[in-house]
């Protein structure tokens, strides 16, 4: 494949030689290893155990090893599709929280060659790892913490296992980029035939600062990833986006931020933006998956990510000084299904038309406050990140200006600074040359590695200012661009209120929105969406966009009956308005169990319940364990239709959709949420809590 010429390529900076002239240094800095993380910018990570078999999310930890035989795995196929979508890495799940190994470790019965795959013989560890090599791909590797599987677990005998795992990881399988760490620490689980709960104490038990001396000895080159760094941090959700005043600079420490910060007990809810000025240079890393679940789920096939939702992603995430990490999920063959190829390749083949030409190369441009001839205005457009351009000391608002002979259509700029000396720009506004006049466009914040200002709108101009508006110390610039977007059908955003309304929303301008309700997929003769419509029943609704070439991705949601009609006690009628951005949240005096009563308003046959929790980034109270019931009179209530656990819903808080074991008729429904993902929090939260009846 032909090199992608997009802004996120480059190479990591060093000063000029004339360095007596160079500004100085601001804040804290970047190490070697971090500035070729940053170049690296999107990778993925890949997830592929027993639990893939089992069709979950987290593996209990009791899965037979044979259970793990991929008809046939296909390494090659996994990583080209990942290059074809622009991602330059991978992040192999060496061993998730099932303890299942994927290489033929001394540390453990429980791994890859008490598996039929290869009979016996085989190292998945090594094949995605020799065809990363083979395909100019970086590898890393990432190990979990937690082990459901082994009955040392929650023992002092423990951590020397999995620090031995380590060991045979970066030895047998380097160099890796990363060395990817998170704070899963202990829960219910096998525990070689206890099936028991076990908690750990995650402030020391996996003794970070020792196990983390194994990574630098070994794979002196991998950027440290946790919650709390050391090199990247956790960006505070699993949606793909840091906040869009993003700084590369955080202070790391525990959740209650008196103590020091370790994975699993951080101040997540600082990641999304940083600490600016911060005391260490701990970027954040935005990770998502590209189908609902981390795992592969053929229910899930119509709900991968479509090209232009993983453009917008990148925009949240590159665009903001940050890195995506996008999750890929082999079937149960070994490979991505068809669907998640074609979106990858769809991903790269966007970021090739909107990034390959900068139209800022044929342009002049101008600065003020120019450094000197050792930092002059053209090094921002020689897709060089070893040179800048730099303003003089005094100067910290310089102004730069970009102007054509004739007008340039774009509606993309891209600003990258010197980051090598620091994050130095507090404040920017980019404005356009419109009847004689600027006019201001966009205000911002913070810059660092990359800022990818995405405009609402298409603008033609002959001239583009670039005001830099606050920053305590001169200005550098790497990389300057400009750049236009190709037309954007993306697919449309579909809600229902209460009393059964239906709107139909585009996130990027088009020529119109076409919508069907019979489950038909829209085409060029079907309805266009002018206002929204009724829909008081069961039924399908799906639409997509059309605009001057063609018609983009179709957005399709399936609504059971409306909520309209109604009632529900607790004072909770924001769990049943229909709107996912209200939520009602229990009193924070209460304790578990909480329970909300819904009283459906006539007697209903139900298959099963849906439930959805707050997916803010600052969500507490987040329901784990549940129990359901049926009543026709809401006293006698008999056994519970359903009970268990939300996996991952903490860090993925998705809908929940849950069948009941069998179908059962009834007036009212009782949800009681009996354990909460954090054991601090004692109240509860329910975004919109529904019935399933088809």
């Amino acid at each position: 494949m032909k090199k992608l010429l997009i802004p996120v390529l480059g190479m990591a900076l060093s000063l000029p030689a004339i360095a007596q002239q160079a500004p100085k240094p601001y804040g804290a800095l970047p190490s070697a290893r971090q500035l070729k993380w940053h170049d690296t910018e999107m990778y993925c990570i890949v997830h592929f155990t027993p639990t893939t078999f089992e069709d979950k999310e987290w593996g209990y930890g009791d899965a037979d090893p044979k259970t793990f035989n991929p008809s046939n795995f296909d390494a090659e196929q996994i990583i080209r599709s990942a290059k074809a979508g622009g991602f330059r890495g991978i992040v192999c799940v060496a061993k998730h929280h099932d303890g299942f190994c994927l290489w033929p470790t001394k540390t453990t019965d429980y791994n890859i060659s008490k598996s039929p795959f290869r009979n016996g013989k085989g190292d998945m560890v090594r094949e995605l790892e020799q065809a990363c090599r083979k395909n100019g791909m970086k590898f890393a590797v990432y190990c979990s913490p937690w082990d459901r599987n082994n009955k040392d677990y929650g023992t002092d005998k423990y951590l020397a296992t999995y620090q031995a795992q380590l060991r045979e990881l970066y030895t047998n399988y380097g160099p890796v980029f990363m060395s990817w760490h998170d704070g899963a620490n202990g829960g219910d689980g096998y525990y070689g035939g206890a099936r028991e709960t076990r908690k750990i104490n995650n402030l020391v038990y996996y003794d970070w600062d020792n196990t983390w001396k194994i990574t630098r000895e070994l794979a002196p080159d991998a950027c440290i990833f946790s919650d709390v760094g050391l090199d990247v941090r956790w960006v505070g959700n699993e949606r793909g986006f840091a906040n869009e005043t993003s700084w590369a600079t955080f202070t790391p420490t525990s959740a209650d931020g008196k103590s020091k910060g370790v994975p699993g007990n951080a101040n997540d809810k600082d990641a999304p933006t940083g600490t600016r000025n911060g005391k260490y240079w701990i970027p954040a890393e935005c990770d998502v998956s590209l189908r609902p679940g981390w795992f592969y789920h053929e229910s899930q096939n119509n709900r991968v990510k479509t090209p232009q939702q993983l453009l917008d992603l990148y925009f949240k995430s590159v665009g903001r000084g940050a890195a995506l990490d996008l999750g890929l999920s082999p079937d149960k063959r070994g490979q991505l299904h068809d669907i998640d190829v074609a979106s990858l390749k769809g991903l790269g083949d966007l970021l090739r038309k909107t990034f390959g030409t900068n139209i800022a190369a044929t342009a002049q441009v101008s600065a003020t406050g120019s450094r000197g001839k050792a930092f002059p205005v053209k090094n921002m457009l020689d897709n060089d990140r070893k040179t800048y351009w730099a303003s003089q000391d005094e100067v910290t608002t310089p102004e730069l200006t970009i102007a054509w002979k004739k007008p340039a259509t774009f509606n993309i700029v891209g600003i990258r600074e010197a980051i090598a000396l620091g994050q130095r720009i507090d404040g920017f506004a980019i404005d356009v040359w419109q009847d004689g006049q600027w006019k201001e466009v966009h205000k911002g914040t913070s810059v660092g590695a990359l800022r990818l200002v995405r405009l609402p709108n298409y603008y033609s101009t002959e001239k583009i200012r670039l005001r830099i508006t606050d920053s305590p110390v001169a200005v550098t610039v790497a990389e300057l661009g400009v750049y236009a977007e190709p037309e954007q059908l993306v697919a449309p955003v579909i809600r229902r209120d209460k009393d059964g309304q239906v709107t139909i929303s585009s996130p990027a301008s088009v020529h119109a929105i076409r919508y069907t309700i019979d489950g038909s997929e829209p085409t060029a003769s079907s309805a266009v969406y002018t206002k929204p419509f009724e829909l008081k029943h069961p039924g399908t609704v799906k639409a997509k966009a059309f605009g001057a070439s063609g018609s983009g991705a179709t957005e399709s949601v399936q609504f059971d009956i409306p909520s309209a009609g109604w009632s529900i006690d607790q004072n909770a009628a924001k769990a049943i308005d229909g709107d996912p951005q209200t939520v009602w949240y229990s009193p924070r005096s209460g304790k578990y169990p909480h329970t909300l009563t819904l009283n459906l308003g006539q007697s209903t046959t139900l298959k099963g319940f849906t439930f959805l929790p707050d997916g803010s980034d600052h969500r507490s109270g987040t329901v784990y364990g549940y129990q359901v019931w049926v009543s026709e009179d809401g006293q006698n209530w008999g056994d519970p239709v359903a009970e268990g656990r939300f996996d991952n819903i903490q860090n993925s808080p998705i809908e929940q959709r849950v069948l009941f074991r069998t179908p059962k008729a009834g007036k009212y429904l009782r949800f009681t949420a009996t354990e909460p993902t954090d054991s601090k929090q004692t109240w509860a939260n329910v975004a919109e809590l529904g019935v399933i009846t088809k």
